[in-house]
């Protein structure tokens, strides 16, 4: 008779040897550079170097980092000038990263590449930079594409992203929440009162949806955010469904002042 032990073992060489075979037909690559590394979803070292990843200090609500720590002497903390002159619709903002070269890479290549495989991997880097937004939300909601320009591009990046944060973290996925009701022209290239005009009323839930979102803390995912016209539109329909909380997390986003434009 054979044991649950041997049985166990075929399985676990049957999946390597299986791992082995796809290897060979989809060998690994740089997420960002296409160059051939050990091990999938990852970056090579070159270009980890290059990427700006964003950790404290930061502005507790926006999440953009500071030039240095205001919080050293101790107290409370420190709530970046913007934030304070004109607070967001949502409560705390994270990214994984500033939107930089390295940063447009790694984006450019997973929007309009179709390099779907990516998506697990940046998941785990936004679960990991967003810990504290979802440790307690109801749900997690990607930003919607208007259906036609979901059927030029064939995926939503930001709903692939939220599906995958979503199981990672255990908060409920629900894409369906917010609608894009309007099609509004691309964003790259406005300046930020363009891009709040832009996207002015372009979201709305739907009359089974305003239930769902009443007295919610619901964490919205983006892959960029750049002024956050679009998130803090997101956060506005939320908010006026009756939301308790809205939080954003996005994959990368422009730190203002450092001369980046998309």
């Amino acid at each position: 008779m054979i044991s649950l032990a041997a049985i166990c073992e075929w399985a676990r060489a049957r999946a390597s040897n299986l791992a082995r075979l796809a290897d060979i037909a989809l060998p690994p690559l740089c997420l960002s550079c296409g160059r051939s590394i050990e091990a999938h979803g990852a970056l090579c070292a070159a270009c980890w170097r290059e990427v700006e990843f964003i950790e404290r200090p930061f502005c507790p609500v926006t999440g953009v980092p500071f030039p240095f720590d205001p919080n050293a002497a101790g107290g409370d903390e420190i709530v970046s000038a913007a934030a304070l002159a004109s607070p967001p619709p949502y409560t705390k903002a994270r990214a994984v990263m500033r939107y930089g070269d390295a940063a447009a890479r790694i984006v450019l290549r997973f929007k309009y590449a179709d390099r779907m495989e990516a998506a697990p991997a940046f998941a785990r880097w936004m679960a990991r930079a967003g810990a504290d937004l979802l440790a307690d939300a109801d749900f997690v909601v990607p930003v919607p594409l208007h259906r036609r320009r979901l059927f030029s591009r064939r995926f939503n990046q930001s709903a692939e992203l939220a599906r995958h944060i979503s199981a990672l973290s255990g908060v409920r996925f629900l894409p369906g929440l917010l609608e894009r009701v309007r099609a509004t022209r691309p964003q790259v290239g406005l300046s930020g009162d363009a891009r709040r005009r832009n996207v002015a009323g372009a979201f709305r839930l739907g009359a089974k949806a305003r239930s769902l979102a009443e007295n919610r803390v619901v964490v919205v995912v983006d892959d960029v955010v750049t002024t956050g016209a679009t998130v803090d539109a997101c956060a506005r329909a939320l908010k006026a469904a009756g939301a308790r909380e809205v939080r954003v997390l996005a994959l990368a986003r422009v730190v203002p002042g450092e001369g980046v434009t998309i």
